[in-house]
């Protein structure tokens, strides 16, 4: 049996596709209302998917529960925020989720943790705890970092098909997690060291921040100087060895605008573009916040209760705010005293923010200048709509005329 540790959009679906593929599984999250929700056949977000997996997953006989299980095989899929003012990983529900393993565990467990963390995060904070207990590594329990690799919209698909990598002290007991891991996973599954393990999950997200912050400082200067972004970047990909990604309003989620801060919070001094890359893309908030300043300005609109942000995920077709880039453009419109924008996303059930409007129809009805933040496909499959309002679209998904974009 294998008890997943935490439950959410990396702990939730990990747990389903293992139950799936015959293992025994025992979901644990201290959320009591999440774990009721579970145990009731209830969904706790949307993902594409998902529901079949979580009704294969009920028939394979997976069980959720507020408490930890005794057994030999744990997966650590805990939340790992980074300090604000560091830029350091806070380590504290691994490390309350490891320490809450070794009250249960049978002697030779093997810990998973799932969880990103920063490289050398196992050695700093997560061996230290064991240690101080008097259990021994590699002879009392093991450990295994095998850090998650799939992105919210495209969770189930990215369960199969993505590559993994185990990190551990002895290669056997990786390759005894390996096994595992094939039961769902179908591409390669690569055995390494713990930190390397640790750093190669780090330089993914990373790889990814400094590419889009090069997208995006583009678009700083197209715009500066009336030049097409969108077309430049076309034009320059044609070339086979260029892959300009697309600028966007942001970068959000809990991987790729989380993930580079830990370098840069551990290596001050060698971070120099990654620091950079990092600034650029937390910049694309106040960028959009500028050029709605001049669309206002341009049309002699004053009030602030016109303007409407469509989307509050932070990617399209999933119900994921986490870092959401309109939740930091409305944080900057605060600062601002900017207060009343109205703001909708159709994949967001419940109230969040305020001035949320929760009909699309009378969302448009209440506004002049529409922000589109998130290219969910509701918005593509409704462009007919918004034609009469002043757009500005930040994903470049409005093809006809008049259409400000970044």
């Amino acid at each position: 049996m294998i008890n997943v540790i935490g439950l959410g959009y990396i702990g939730l679906p990990t747990a389903l596709m293992f139950a799936k593929s015959g293992v025994k599984i025992v979901g644990t999250d201290l959320n009591e209302k999440l774990v009721d929700s579970l145990s009731k056949g209830k969904l706790t977000f949307e993902e594409k998917g998902l529901e079949d997996l979580f009704n294969a997953a009920i028939e394979s006989g997976i069980e959720f529960t507020t408490k930890y299980q005794k057994t030999d095989t744990y997966i650590v899929a805990v939340p790992t925020p980074y300090i604000n003012s560091s830029k350091k990983l806070d380590p504290k529900y691994v490390i309350s989720a490891v320490n809450r393993v070794l009250d249960v565990c049978e002697k030779g467990a093997v810990i998973i943790i799932e969880s990103t963390i920063s490289p050398g995060s196992i050695d700093k904070y997560v061996r230290p705890e064991i240690e101080n207990r008097g259990i021994s590594i590699g002879k009392d329990i093991h450990l295994i970092h095998a850090p998650e690799r799939i992105i919210p919209g495209n969770m189930i698909y990215e369960l199969e098909h993505n590559s993994r990598t185990i990190g551990a002290d002895d290669p056997a007991i990786g390759e005894q997690v390996k096994k595992i891991y094939s039961s769902f996973c179908k591409s390669e599954i690569v055995v390494t060291d713990i930190r390397s393990a640790e750093m190669s999950k780090v330089v993914e997200n990373t790889y990814r921040d400094v590419n889009i912050a090069f997208a995006n400082e583009l678009a700083k200067i197209c715009r500066a100087d009336n030049m097409n972004v969108y077309e430049i970047i076309q034009i320059a990909n044609k070339h086979p060895r260029v892959n300009i990604l697309q600028p966007g309003p942001g970068v959000g989620g809990h991987c790729i605008s989380v993930d580079p801060w830990f370098l840069v919070g551990d290596y001050p001094d060698l971070t120099n573009l990654i620091l950079t890359a990092r600034k650029i893309n937390d910049s694309m908030p106040s960028h959009v916040l500028r050029r709605i300043r001049d669309i206002m300005r341009e049309h002699g609109i004053t009030d602030i209760t016109k303007i409407g942000v469509y989307g509050l995920a932070y990617k399209e077709n999933i119900d994921d705010t986490r870092e959401s880039p309109t939740l930091q453009l409305l944080e900057k419109m605060d600062e601002h005293l900017a207060v009343g924008v109205k703001v909708f996303d159709p994949f967001i059930k419940e109230r969040m923010v305020d001035h949320q409007v929760m009909n699309f129809e009378d969302f448009l009805d209440e506004i002049e200048i529409l922000v589109i933040i998130t290219a969910h496909d509701h918005i593509k499959n409704n462009l007919e709509f918004i034609k009469n309002k002043l757009i500005l679209d930040t994903k470049n998904i409005c093809n006809f005329d008049g259409v400000y974009k970044l």
